[in-house]
């Protein structure tokens, strides 16, 4: 995957100073680069039998639709607060940054359903961490959950333990 890895933009002091961003957009621009990462999304989860494949607002919103197209799954947003029009449950969280919250719909997932959690990072956890307590909340069986990038330096993964966690591109320190 390092072909991968050469199409992410590193932006440092963003969103706030001493923060290394990295950039996926680069990478979706890329036709082989985007579909390569479909694919290999894909590849990880064709055999899951998944019945969603949940989105976490914004960039997971880009790739969840097309691993949900592929897989012939059904595709859910999961949104920042105040973005979607019907009755919600919600979940707190903490960024390496601040605070935030998630929210779905009370009846995007019903009970039993099998579900891959799909975003571009998996930094400290917390965000992926929300997600499974909202599909948990509502029933759902969270059966995997897949990043394009991981930063094992922030050991989010940790916050993921006794789930099926695959991430394309990892890195295990800020300088790369």
């Amino acid at each position: 995957m390092d072909h991968l890895k050469a199409l992410v933009r590193s932006v440092p002091d963003f969103p706030v100073p001493g923060i290394l961003f990295y950039d996926v957009t680069t990478l979706l621009k890329d036709r082989k680069g985007f579909a390569t990462l479909v694919d290999a999304l894909a590849e990880q989860y064709v055999d899951h039998n998944a019945d969603l494949v949940l989105g976490i607002e914004a960039r997971g919103f880009i790739f969840g639709p097309a691993l949900a197209y592929r897989l012939g799954a059904g595709f859910v947003p999961v949104r920042k607060p105040g973005k979607l029009p019907a009755e919600t449950i919600a979940a707190d969280y903490e960024l390496e940054y601040g605070n935030n919250r998630l929210e779905i719909h009370t009846d995007a997932v019903r009970p039993g359903q099998r579900v891959i959690i799909v975003d571009d990072l998996l930094a400290t956890g917390g965000t992926a961490a929300a997600t499974v307590e909202l599909v948990t909340a509502l029933g759902g069986e969270v059966i995997g959950l897949g990043f394009v990038i991981e930063l094992d330096f922030l050991h989010g993964r940790d916050k993921l333990a006794g789930h099926d966690v695959f991430s394309l591109l990892r890195y295990d320190d800020t300088s790369e």
